[in-house]
């Protein structure tokens, strides 16, 4: 057999195991808040991995290495901010919010935990937040599909539709009919078949390349003939040092990625959906273990590569390829094609977890203001329809492999974490915060980081997630200092009261 059938082979049987998975979940749900959020029974090491595969995109695999490789460790600082931002969110964000959400009408969303937290009686907090989500990860899953396209492409020759359609439609049956429980076990599967490719692949590298001191005078020499060809020293490479190359601002952009860890619904939804405010203490443990061993193993695929292809002569011409082209060469045809199979979960496990967060937003924070009452099943099935409908327009937007949605994924991450992050930082540890501060700045969060994301002058000088952030944290804070106290402050402070008690008896 040839060494695509080989990899083709993997790829299916990869698939075969996923909808094994999604049918498992399917018998496991009979009513919306097992399909929503596996009916808050989550172990914390599922909590973990699926968090974590569904936040890690194809990026990790193909974007990390790539940029490493043709730039250097000083784009690194982006791995760097993710994982700090990561471990911060699950200590101070995972068990307090897990506790308020059950404490509070037993949100299962989190736009319907905001109008709980505030008592707000107009919906106008849940409708609003509601709205962005489904927005922005309607885009945020068509990028996901686009590169499932794109992949398939390249990979294997076939046609960009082809391979768009193939794992859309794979991805929306398991997660169409397993909901967040197939998700969340899907992602667990995913994720450790990504930190598997992500640890062999450098591994298996250096052993051929007979250790680390021959890798890094390779990386050395590789350096050396590059510069050795420049006339301009700021075209100089130097790429085994963090700060070369890099500007003050350049790294604070890169590192401000980790501040969008606080509000992005598909990650945060995971801390709801614990067993008890407690397992987040496991969950930070076996999350942030993953995410350093996956950033490192990333991190020095892209280092290992510059040294490999440098000795053997070979010219990349895509360096997003460098993990892909090195698991071809140092594994049988077989194993090579799993590792591709890695590449589909780090889209797949994404593109999974919006969807859910995008039904949600639909049945349960849209519908529900402005439908009728339904039975367990009618909800269900609600929420199957949202999944399909969420996939059916961002299918129509991927048609078009050309179109700019990729471009979407760091402005939409910038605008998750300036409007939500502040709001569900102060909602959980500030109890002064009121409805209209939190809607005042979410929806200022939203704007500036669409303005300064759209203007090239400010986005090229800073990433616009900062003066988002900045911007919703300021406004929210004066607001609610100078906005009518709420009617029911009584029972919104025993509530607060009742959250905090909780999270500091688990002592996470």
């Amino acid at each position: 057999m040839s060494e695509q059938t080989y990899q083709l082979i993997a790829i299916g049987i990869y698939f075969a195991i996923m909808l094994g998975i999604g049918f498992y979940a399917y018998k496991q749900t009979s009513d919306l808040d097992d399909y929503m959020l596996a009916g808050r029974n989550l172990p914390p090491g599922v909590a973990a991995l699926s968090a974590g595969a569904s936040d890690m995109s194809g990026w990790l695999l193909m974007g990390l290495p790539g940029a490493i490789y043709a730039t250097g460790l000083v784009e690194a600082w982006i791995a760097i901010g993710l994982t700090i931002g990561a471990w911060l969110n699950w200590k101070f964000v995972a068990p307090r919010l897990r506790s308020y959400t059950e404490v509070s009408n037993n949100s299962i969303t989190v736009p319907s935990f905001l109008e709980n937290r505030f008592k707000d009686h107009t919906h106008a907090l849940r409708l609003v937040a509601g709205i962005i989500i489904l927005v922005f990860f309607t885009f945020y899953v068509s990028s996901g599909m686009v590169a499932g396209g794109v992949f398939f492409e390249s990979s294997f020759g076939s046609t960009y539709l082809f391979g768009m359609l193939l794992v859309a439609g794979v991805t929306l049956v398991y997660t169409l009919f397993g909901g967040f429980l197939g998700a969340s076990l899907t992602d667990v599967a995913q994720g450790l078949l990504m930190l598997a490719a992500l640890v062999l692949v450098p591994i298996f590298t250096v052993v051929s390349m007979g250790g680390l001191g021959e890798v890094f005078s390779s990386i050395d020499a590789a350096d050396a003939a590059f510069n050795a060809g420049v006339s301009d020293p700021a075209d100089e490479l130097n790429r085994t040092s963090l700060l070369f190359g890099g500007t003050v601002l350049g790294i604070i952009s890169a590192a401000a990625w980790g501040l969008g860890y606080f509000g992005q619904p598909h990650i945060i939804v995971r801390f709801m959906a614990l067993r008890s405010a407690a397992d987040a203490k496991a969950g930070r443990r076996i999350g942030i273990s993953w995410m350093v061993l996956v950033a490192a193993g990333a991190i020095l695929t892209g280092l290992i590569g510059i040294g490999y292809f440098f000795n053997s002569g070979e010219e990349l011409s895509n360096p997003e390829t460098v993990f892909l082209r090195l698991s071809q060469i140092m594994f049988h045809p077989i194993v090579a094609g799993f590792v591709l199979a890695a590449v589909l979960a780090a889209i797949m496990s994404t593109i999974s977890s919006q969807l859910i967060v995008c039904s949600s937003a639909l049945v349960e924070d849209i519908w529900k203001i402005f439908g009728k009452e339904a039975t367990p099943g009618q909800q269900v099935m609600l929420g199957r329809m949202g999944v399909l409908v969420v996939a059916l327009v961002a299918g129509l937007l991927a048609i078009d492999p050309q179109s700019n949605i990729l471009g979407l994924v760091g402005f939409a991450w910038a605008g998750f974490g300036a409007a939500f992050g502040p709001i569900i930082i102060l909602a959980l540890f500030w109890r002064k915060l009121t409805a209209m501060g939190a809607l005042a700045g979410m929806i200022t969060g939203a704007v500036v980081v669409g303005i300064w994301g759209n203007v090239d002058a400010l986005s090229g000088f800073l990433y616009e997630i900062v003066p988002g952030f900045v911007a919703c944290l300021v406004v929210a804070y004066v607001v609610s200092l100078t906005g009518k106290p709420n009617a029911e402050d009584g029972a919104i402070q025993a509530e607060f009261d009742e959250m905090s008690g909780v999270a500091e008896t688990m002592k996470v």
